[in-house]
């Protein structure tokens, strides 16, 4: 029964209404949500959507425009100021949905209060999506606070789960779910009192800064709990048959819609990376050097952060297992070099070929040109082993990060095809040094060549330069990273090609957050249209306004 799912006489009234609708465009998320909850690259998955497969298609559209002028509005609209006194003169009726319970409309404009009201015909297709685009927030933070009310009647008060589960064991797996639910449950109080003091919502970015300042701090305790709370899951899993078919039988009740117990766990997670999203989206279709981008942009700002810390947070703990995990593994054969550190993590690791001979000769005349050899770099340092029985690892050789070149060798043929020279200018024997190495693919080797010299060209400029019209490519598939160099790509994700593979893979830089890796080039599809592409970039720099004027101060600044 809803009314059990409810903590507040005022939220029964936001779900009576919202929760039919909004289920119906959450439909068909349900199934993506599953596969999503068994990942571990959490804060940087979002709902599968309408509105993105919207997005993707209008792109593909622009895209295939031979002129997109001809499809784009006309820059000659009237000024907002007409429409604004026209909707106060006309002093339309408060917005009802919130009290209608059989409310199924997806859209702002398709709600009966908004069609019988006459306002589609006074404002500006431009206003209108920006309407769709604060209704959206609004109508997704419901969802998410039914969804976390559930989490927490349907299991974390199951009073057989609470029998079977000691408290350090709960704690771990609930975390501050609590806290987050509050936070949620307040935020969206204030959503619905903005939706319902005019027809025509005025801004919600202002209030979306208000609680990310002010209470937003309880997701990056959440979010930074994820490394223990997977693990305490797992092992519950496998030590508890009683844990275990408990949470399986939750699982079958209906209200659950088939999602499983993880993906209620990782709901936090994405929800903070996606208001992000949806602030963005916001922030885009607002009009310029107005209090409306001003408020956006605040939002934005304040969001980035949030989700900065809740990452950083995660990869702290998962980082620190990894580094003590490894130091168990190597054996020095040269002096030892202290692997676990604060600042030090892991970027990439994995066997390569070395070629023999004392000069690295590049003849074929001996018997077993190429040997095993196995590279652990991490983000300061590049340690060389040979791996050894017992899953040990022998070092024979290191150098910092900074202190590596790399260099293509031109393909001589089959046996030295995919081949590239890396240069130590200072190896642990204070001296320089030079392998020749054999990855087992183009693509393998150019992701070491990136991954060893990163400040090394790659084949096309990134749009932080401002300079070239750089290849893009946007999402139509979500992928998942497999390898620490690798990027995970949600729906609509548009980035610039900055090298790719004749194997099939890319090394992009997303527009949204500046995030480099690679990717499958399955994944995407590029955008051809020069104009679109250039629209994206606007869209962006928009985006970053804010932080790229704070970047300038902090120049000018260091410069004096």
């Amino acid at each position: 029964m809803l009314s059990c799912l409810l903590v507040s006489s005022k939220v029964y009234f936001i779900f009576k209404q919202l929760i039919f609708w909004v289920l119906q465009a959450q439909k068909e998320k349900w199934d993506s949500w599953k596969t999503l909850g068994e990942t571990k690259d959490l804060l940087k998955m979002e709902y599968r959507d309408k509105s993105t497969r919207q997005e993707i298609e209008t792109r593909r559209l622009q895209d295939s425009q031979t002129d997109p002028e001809e499809s784009s509005p006309s820059e000659e609209t009237p000024s907002e100021a007409e429409p604004t006194s026209t909707i106060e003169s006309k002093a339309p009726p408060q917005i009802s949905l919130l009290r209608n319970s059989n409310s199924r409309f997806n859209l702002w404009q398709d709600l009966p209060e908004i069609r019988s009201s006459g306002v589609l015909s006074i404002l500006q297709p431009d206003e209108i999506k920006l309407q769709e685009a604060m209704f959206e927030l609004v109508t997704s933070e419901a969802s998410y606070y039914k969804s976390l009310n559930l989490l927490v009647s349907h299991f974390m008060e199951n009073e057989r789960l609470k029998k079977i589960l000691h408290q350090s064991e709960a704690h771990i797996l609930f975390s501050n779910v609590l806290d987050v639910m509050a936070v949620s449950e307040r935020f969206l109080l204030d959503l619905e009192q903005r939706v319902e003091e005019n027809i025509v919502i005025s801004d919600v970015c202002d209030i979306v800064y208000q609680h990310t300042v002010n209470h937003f701090s309880v997701y990056i305790t959440y979010v930074s709990n994820q490394t223990y709370q997977e693990r305490a899951y797992k092992q519950l899993l496998q030590d508890k048959p009683a844990f275990r078919e408990v949470i399986s039988q939750l699982e079958l009740d209906p209200k659950c819609k088939g999602l499983s117990f993880s993906s209620f766990l990782i709901l936090p997670f994405q929800r903070i990376t996606r208001l992000k999203l949806l602030v963005q989206n916001i922030l885009k279709k607002v009009e310029e050097k107005s209090d409306r981008e001003t408020t956006a942009l605040d939002a934005h700002k304040e969001l980035e952060t949030v989700v900065k810390a809740c990452n950083e947070g995660v990869r702290k703990m998962s980082r620190t297992e990894q580094m003590i995990s490894i130091q168990k593994k190597l054996e020095f054969k040269i002096k030892s070099v202290p692997i676990i550190s604060h600042s030090r993590w892991l970027l990439k690791q994995g066997e390569l070929q070395q070629m023999n001979g004392p000069k690295t000769s590049r003849t074929l005349r001996t018997k077993k040109l190429f040997r095993e050899i196995y590279l652990f770099l991490f983000n300061d340092l590049l340690v060389i082993c040979r791996q050894i029985p017992g899953d040990k690892y022998q070092v024979f050789d290191s150098a910092p990060r900074g202190l590596l070149r790399v260099e293509e060798l031109e393909d001589q043929g089959q046996s030295l095809a995919n081949v590239f020279i890396l240069r130590l200018l200072e190896n642990a024997d204070d001296r320089e040094a030079s392998y020749m190495l054999k990855a087992s693919s183009q693509s393998e080797m150019k992701r070491w060549m990136i991954s060893l010299a990163p400040n090394r060209r790659t084949k096309f400029v990134s749009f932080t330069s401002r300079l070239v019209d750089c290849p893009q490519i946007q999402c139509v598939h979500p992928y998942v990273a497999q390898q620490p160099d690798e990027l995970s790509l949600e729906l609509a994700d548009v980035l610039n090609i900055l090298d790719k593979t004749d194997d099939g893979w890319i090394f992009g830089e997303r527009l949204h957050d500046q995030e480099r890796g690679w990717f499958p080039s399955s994944m995407g599809e590029e955008i051809l249209n020069p104009k679109i592409r250039a629209q994206n970039l606007k869209e962006c720099f928009r985006v970053h306004k804010s932080d790229d004027s704070q970047r300038r101060k902090l120049g000018s600044r260091n410069r004096q």
